[in-house]
């Protein structure tokens, strides 16, 4: 399972006009929620993306599944590697609705994507009106022990032209391989992404490690919109000196997120005129959300302050409480605030062998699910 730890600390450059920003989506009181239905039973990652005025989709990391309907616990079920889908919609007195949508392949549950690879997934983005979800090729390392037991192996794009069937299993889906394309180092290219000015821009999680130099921490990325379906050579990361450069030197190239950062969401906050970044730190197993905000995507960043105190599941005062547990993929759903709230997600997870059955994340339901979070700044 996802188990990369998340944190900011932002810097540096321009001045793009707020009028150009995309405006956002509204839906007063309508609160995500995530409710064990339909054969799922709890999942990481919970990136979502805005498809239209009605629908919302939502895709998953690895996830509990069962024919079960109503089960207590976990103790016995399957774990479905890779990722899952759902969609939500927000009716007119401002319920919540979600409809998980697993996909199944001889009677058994699968991946929504990869049929012979183990894919997850990282922040979607719709360009010139085709959906695009980028995906993690991850490979398995059965000499290490759990739960570190694997590395990501490359990146992979569905790219979907028509997504406008209410089940997703039904879009029509073809993959691009955008590993080729990327510079040595990065290790997880969408983070985030964001769509902004004909470019498509990401945070990239970045390594370097060569004699004396070690570099580790996020950069910034940036695709042209009409290279998306041939991008070798297009790609462009911005360096110390707030130039793009295609080339990617590891002496040059400006660290944004020096943590290290997963997950987390860059979204543009239209009533204040910035973009605000959203994360979980990974001090403390995870205890705190931080924010940052800034009037462009390649800063200047202020300092990373707290949403929140602590998160209950790793506060030992907590009845949530349990040693093993740590908490991540903390990010933003812009299309669900209203006024200046904003709503955030993340999901906790244990290290206990997820084979153990007798293990707290198989006994209590609560852990490894999106939990929702609403702020008012």
């Amino acid at each position: 399972m996802i188990l990369l730890c998340l944190s900011v600390l932002i810097t540096s450059c321009s001045i793009l006009r707020p009028d150009k920003y995309p405006v956002q989506w509204p839906q007063a009181q309508c609160l995500p929620s995530f409710p064990d239905q339909d054969g799922w039973y709890g999942a990481d990652g919970a990136y979502s993306i805005r498809l239209d005025e009605r629908r919302t989709l939502w895709v998953f990391g690895d996830t509990f599944v069962s024919e079960e309907q109503k089960r207590k616990d976990r103790i016995g079920m399957d774990v479905l590697l890779g990722t899952t889908m759902a969609v939500s919609t927000c009716s007119e007195n401002a319920a919540f609705k979600i409809k998980y949508y697993l996909k199944k392949k001889n009677g058994k549950f699968v991946s929504s994507f990869g049929d012979n690879e183990f894919l997850w997934p990282q922040d979607p983005f719709i360009a010139q009106g085709v959906l695009y979800i980028p995906l993690l090729i991850i490979v398995g390392l059965p000499e290490n022990p759990p739960p570190f037991n694997f590395k990501i192996g490359g990146h992979k794009i569905a790219r979907i032209k028509d997504f406008q069937n209410d089940n997703p299993n039904f879009w029509p889906v073809d993959y691009q391989d955008w590993s080729p394309a990327l510079a040595g180092g990065i290790e997880a290219l969408a983070t985030t992404s964001v769509v902004h000015d004909q470019y498509v821009y990401f945070y990239p999680l970045y390594r370097y490690a060569a004699g004396n130099v070690n570099i580790s921490g996020n950069i910034l990325a940036r695709l042209p919109i009409r290279q998306l379906d041939s991008p070798a050579g297009h790609f462009e990361y911005l360096t110390k000196g707030n130039v793009w450069q295609k080339n990617l030197k590891p002496e040059e190239v400006k660290i944004i997120f020096s943590a290290g950062v997963s997950e987390l969401s860059v979204r543009y906050h239209p009533e204040n005129r910035e973009w605000m970044a959203v994360c979980l730190s990974p001090e403390n197993k995870g205890r705190q959300l931080l924010y940052s905000t800034a009037q462009n995507l390649e800063g200047p960043w202020s300092a990373p302050e707290p949403l929140i105190e602590s998160i209950a599941e790793v506060d030992p005062e907590s009845a949530l409480y349990d040693q093993n547990t740590f908490c991540y993929a903390g990010k933003e759903h812009r299309q669900f605030a209203q006024g200046r709230n904003i709503v955030i997600t993340y999901v906790c997870n244990s290290i206990e062998e997820i084979d153990k059955q007798e293990s707290f994340i198989r006994k209590n339901t609560f852990l490894y699910r999106p939990s929702v979070v609403t702020i008012r700044r």
